[in-house]
């Protein structure tokens, strides 16, 4: 292949990515926030349930007081929810001859990547809020005095959530449409 061809097709792909309206990249970048955020929770309370119910046969004390690590899984889709709310305000109407303004294009872009940033955030978070929900009834159920230590850490992990939103709240505050009137 010449190299006349190689920057013949990494211009095409640039040309087309140009091309894809800003509202797409925003539409995309909300649904993947909301979207990825659920299954991160989905994701966790699988793993927290599934020990939570294995481990209350041998201790059926430890049933309710270990659903608050249920609780900070689904803490983790109220997050997406939250964000795509946020990320669906920063939408305006931009005439379709400044639809592919800069200005658009960066709002677009910038809420994409907040979309994304927040739903691997979450995906993560609730992994990591799983797995230790996980620990926290097995462990409680051989020894209830660990419940409180590892509830600890499991705050630590749901922190890994919140840290998501608001870079994913400061990335979107880089969208700004332009003005109607230009």
């Amino acid at each position: 292949m010449s190299s006349s061809t190689m920057v013949g097709a990494s211009s095409s792909w640039s040309r087309a990515m140009l091309q894809i309206s800003p509202y797409t990249f925003s539409a995309v970048g909300i649904a993947i926030a909301i979207g990825v955020s659920v299954l991160g929770a989905a994701w966790g309370i699988f793993i927290t349930g599934s020990s939570l119910i294995g481990a209350a046969i041998k201790a059926p004390r430890i049933t309710s007081k270990n659903l608050i690590s249920v609780i900070f899984c689904e803490a983790v889709a109220i997050y997406g929810v939250i964000v795509a709310i946020i990320l669906q305000t920063k939408l305006e109407n931009v005439p379709p001859s400044q639809i592919y303004e800069p200005e658009s294009l960066r709002a677009g872009y910038a809420i994409f990547a907040s979309g994304i940033i927040v739903g691997f955030a979450n995906l993560v978070c609730g992994l990591c809020v799983g797995i230790i929900g996980s620990s926290c009834a097995l462990s409680d159920a051989q020894n209830s005095s660990l419940f409180v230590k590892i509830l600890v850490i499991e705050i630590f992990g749901s922190a890994l959530g919140l840290f998501g939103v608001i870079v994913g709240i400061i990335m979107s505050a880089q969208a700004t449409w332009p003005s109607k009137g230009g």
